[in-house]
């Protein structure tokens, strides 16, 4: 089933305020990157994206132009993990096909946004940051491995503005149309969390509150992964890091502009049905995890706990599942933490 970004629902957004943290920790506590990596060339990619990068509220696609965006929004960072075979591809990511030329090593520096490799770049940076940030988590060594793996990408394959992870060939594909999707590492890294519960629970995302369990996680994988980026590098970061996908939704969406957010208060009675309106219950709940238990152990438990999801898991049965794992993992007052959680946003039987 292919698991699909909404860009219709977006979710009102409350007051936000702007967040300055030019090279420390902002809000929940960031886990260190300690995973291992080769030295790799220079890329041009956007810190994360250029809302968030910039602050700036007003910043418009433009039709792709690349005077749209400052340079101040762009950042050269190492390529890591390549295979030496000149094009994108290496040990967690493979961009395999594209509509316009395919990039070339030798030129990542030297993209912009008006260039269709600017966005083949973008993808294979933030997944294999994504990937790095789960082995930096000890997926893959002293905990199973979280899709560590290669994993294939196309860009602009998708004639519409959408992008989604597919289970039937175990890719991701990027779509176009107002902000090009691949320019906005949330959007890249919350498709990348489809593919991350796929290779943990074969088929997640069989019911209604999965599916909804799924596009929370990826929300929350965005900003977790974004997160830990920006504190390592020493990016700065000018919006609230709770609103998701700032610069993909420009197009649709009131300043501040956001996807959907972390931070909502919706509870188990304000579902509706739908995968991503529902899922701001489960990715506030994970949220409110981080922020007790700081980014590093939080991030461990609630990727861990998935291996225990049942394809059509409910709420209940993950919230559970999470709770359990905590405990295992750190000990009851953890537990209790996740647990409060979970009772905050209602969800039975926990």
């Amino acid at each position: 089933m292919a698991r699909r970004t909404s860009r219709g629902l977006i979710a009102a957004a409350t007051a936000t305020v702007a967040l300055i943290a030019p090279a420390g920790l902002a809000g929940p506590a960031a886990a260190a990157d300690t995973a291992p990596h080769s030295a790799g060339p220079q890329a041009r990619i956007f810190m994360v994206n250029p809302v968030q990068s910039t602050g700036d509220q007003s910043l418009t696609d433009a039709k792709d132009s690349a005077t749209a965006v400052p340079a101040s929004a762009y950042t050269l960072a190492e390529l890591r993990n390549l295979d030496g075979s000149g094009g994108l591809s290496g040990r967690w990511a493979s961009v395999r096909s594209d509509t316009g030329a395919s990039a070339k090593v030798a030129d990542i520096g030297s993209y912009d946004r008006h260039d269709d490799q600017f966005e083949q770049v973008m993808a294979y940076f933030w997944v294999n940051e994504a990937q790095d940030y789960l082995q930096g988590l000890g997926f893959g060594s002293e905990l199973p491995g979280a899709n560590d793996r290669v994993q294939p990408v196309r860009i602009n394959q998708w004639g519409a503005d959408n992008s989604f992870f597919t289970d039937k060939k175990d890719e991701i594909r990027f779509g176009k149309g107002g902000v090009d999707d691949a320019e906005d590492a949330e959007v890249i890294v919350h498709e990348y969390g489809h593919a991350v519960h796929e290779a943990q629970v074969p088929g997640f995302g069989a019911s209604a509150e999965a599916g909804a369990i799924g596009e929370a996680f990826g929300d929350y994988l965005a900003v977790a992964v974004g997160t830990n980026a920006a504190t390592r590098h020493g990016w700065p970061v000018r919006t609230d890091l709770a609103c998701v996908g700032d610069w993909d939704s420009v197009m649709y969406s009131g300043a501040p502009h956001c996807l959907r957010r972390l931070d909502g208060t919706k509870v188990y009675a304000d579902r509706v049905g739908e995968v991503h309106a529902d899922g701001e219950i489960w990715s506030r709940a994970l949220w409110d995890i981080r922020t007790a238990l700081g980014a590093r152990t939080a991030d461990r438990i609630i990727v861990n706990a998935q291996f225990g999801f049942a394809p059509d898991t409910s709420f209940s049965a993950a919230a559970a599942q999470t709770v359990a794992t905590a405990r295992s993992m750190y000990g009851q007052a953890a537990a209790d933490a996740v647990r409060d959680a979970f009772r905050a946003r209602e969800i039975p039987g926990v």
